[in-house]
């Protein structure tokens, strides 16, 4: 009874096996060797590695089991054959990409591929399948229609991937993944992807530090290999894909605006797997950071081409290189500074503006600013951040102002520049309010934690890889996965015909704002508080005057049995050593003897320093 029980066990665990892995036929080399067994299991080997390449010669014998199955028992179903092939047909020339049919022609030959199976198998019901010239029609088409599939570069990519992956068990203890397996693997137009199941303790980390050695393993390019965690957030799952051909190799053309409202998603560029990288940007502040040379500038001119085609948006824009970036989209742009003091200007009526409407909110008992024609967003575009902070130092407290609190009134910041460190970016409140961040091709890793955030190369986003301009990642709440990106080309002359054709519907500055402005041209609001920055120097030496005033204080108040060292660090925070030198400068050498009692008094002879 027991033997029977594991006997059925044991069926049951080898068919979830053959269901998970698949059933590959082995051939079983023993003492009792005979001949035909091993011929047959040649074969059936043979047959199931090249099952891909066979499949027209079992697409035709199944038909001809049918046939004989409907002729035999089932003739009167014949006029049934035709209204369901015509369903089928149709549903996969309509649905196709739902099976991953994803181009038309192969929907087309899968459709018409099964209007001849249904023809053939309803006069096979008919008149019988044997019936001349059933077999000489069905062995002729048959062929026909198998040159295609033979022909096709996807089925005989797949069939690569597949033997590829079958040594994966290999591979995976070669790289040190060992105890992962890959649950399924799809081919596409630039390569093949796999879902990776890794094994117990192993994360997505140890898959993207194994990048290397997979590149070596599977025979690809360098940096043909991307992996990611999957969308799921499943911590033991990983999605790699494998480049064979780059599909960002060549710039692609700019197809025209994507939106025409702020409130909808830009359009920036397309990923590597042709999907749009879609970014709402109303109420976000955005960043353009790369190295020089690397299509900053084309990402912006593909950004204003979207913004300029929107009737809820007002733009206005900082170029300090004189408007050489930025001059082509001046008859778009209602306000443009090129000098530091216009730059000044300019950010400082946007505060003005940003206060006004928040003013209008709470008056209306609203908390957002919802753009339209008649009250239009405020976004400010400034080209090289790092000139203005440099520049115009006085501007950066506006921009500040500006990232903190420019949400809700609909005022934003666009900021353009090759390296956002705290030196270029000026105050980190700006950087920090950066929701959306395109990070172009970078120098050094460092950079990419620098752009993206701290840690982000370690998490596999690895922009001093990216080989080409205008390629990049974006980080969004929408985007927490690195894919690479690249912009749309949008040349000089595109610009121009943009500029030209978009300058006509340009809205005007709302009633709001104006009147905001107007109030403060005739009260002008003092600027912003410091001004001017002190110096390292002279901010250390008012640290210093500042401690010795409370170390003086601390003496004086001191009560009759003396004050402890500790209270008097608090009192200066300042370190043990210096006020030990302090208390001996003012003259406090007998206090310092009394060290070993850990008490300090106050002395009468105590002076001001």
């Amino acid at each position: 009874m027991n033997r029977h029980r594991a006997s059925r066990y044991q069926m049951r665990r080898n068919a979830r096996r053959m269901r998970r892995y698949g059933v590959e036929p082995i051939g079983l080399i023993t003492d009792d060797l005979e001949f035909a067994p091993l011929v047959i299991a040649s074969i059936a080997r043979t047959v199931w590695r090249y099952r891909s390449e066979l499949a027209p010669f079992t697409a035709a014998l199944v038909t001809v089991a049918v046939g004989v199955t409907l002729h035999t028992w089932y003739p009167a179903w014949w006029p049934i054959v035709p209204l369901l092939t015509a369903a089928v047909a149709l549903t996969l020339l309509v649905w196709g990409r739902w099976v991953n049919l994803t181009r038309p022609i192969e929907r087309g030959y899968a459709a018409i591929t099964t209007a001849f199976a249904g023809g053939w198998l309803t006069a096979a019901a008919r008149i019988g399948p044997f019936t001349p010239p059933l077999p000489a029609i069905l062995l002729i088409g048959g062929v026909l229609l198998a040159v295609p599939w033979w022909a096709h570069r996807r089925r005989r990519a797949r069939v690569r991937v597949e033997r590829a992956l079958a040594a994966w068990p290999d591979i995976a203890k070669a790289v040190g993944l060992t105890g992962s397996r890959v649950q399924s693997a799809i081919v596409d137009l630039w390569g093949y992807r796999f879902r990776l199941g890794l094994g117990l303790g192993q994360t997505v980390e140890d898959a993207i530090s194994a990048v290397p050695r997979l590149e070596s393993a599977l025979g690809t390019t360098r940096g043909g290999i991307r992996v990611q965690p999957v969308a799921t957030k499943q911590a033991n799952r990983a999605d790699v894909r494998v480049i064979e051909t780059d599909p960002h190799a060549d710039a692609i053309a700019w197809p025209g605006p994507s939106i025409a409202s702020i409130t909808q998603p830009a359009k920036l560029g397309l990923f590597e797997d042709g999907a749009p990288v879609r970014v709402p940007l109303l109420r976000r502040h955005g960043l353009f950071a790369g190295m020089s040379g690397a299509g900053k500038s084309g990402g912006v001119n593909v950004l204003l081409g979207d913004l300029t085609a929107c009737q809820d948006v007002i733009l206005w824009a900082v170029d300090l290189k004189r408007g050489m970036e930025l001059m082509p989209w001046a008859s778009c742009i209602d306000r443009l500074a090129t000098t530091p003091q216009e730059a000044e200007n300019l950010l400082a009526d946007a505060v003005v503006i940003l206060d006004g409407r928040a003013d209008d909110l709470t008056k209306r008992g609203e908390r957002v600013w919802e753009p339209s024609p008649d009250r239009p967003a405020l976004i400010i575009v400034i080209d090289e951040y790092a000139e203005l902070a440099s520049e115009a130092p006085r501007a950066i407290d506006y921009a500040d102002s500006i990232a903190r609190r420019g949400r809700a009134p609909a005022v934003n910041l666009i900021a353009a520049t090759q390296r956002p460190s705290k030196d270029a970016m000026g105050k980190s409140a700006v950087r920090a309010q950066m929701d959306v961040r395109l990070c172009f091709r970078v120098r050094e890793p460092r950079d990419g934690d620098l752009i993206l955030g701290q840690g982000m190369v370690k998490a596999g986003w690895h922009p001093h890889k990216l080989d080409a301009p205008g390629k990049f990642l974006i980080s969004s709440p929408e985007h927490d996965i690195p894919r690479r990106a690249r912009t749309y080309l949008l040349d000089d002359e595109g610009v121009q015909a943009t500029a030209e054709r978009h300058a006509e519907h340009r809205p005007s500055l709302d009633e709001v704002s104006a009147q905001a402005l107007q109030r403060a041209t005739e009260t002008p609001a003092p600027p912003p508080q410091p001004a001017v920055r002190p110096s390292p120097r002279h901010a250390r030496d008012n640290a210093v005057r500042e401690a010795e005033e409370a170390l003086t204080t601390a003496l004086r108040q001191a009560p009759d049995d003396g004050t402890s060292i500790g209270d008097l660090i608090h009192a200066t925070g300042m370190r043990r050593t210096w006020v030990y030198q302090r208390l001996q400068e003012l003259g406090h050498a007998r206090q310092v003897e009394q060290v070993a009692r850990g008490r300090w008094r106050a002395l009468p002879e105590i002076h001001d320093p």
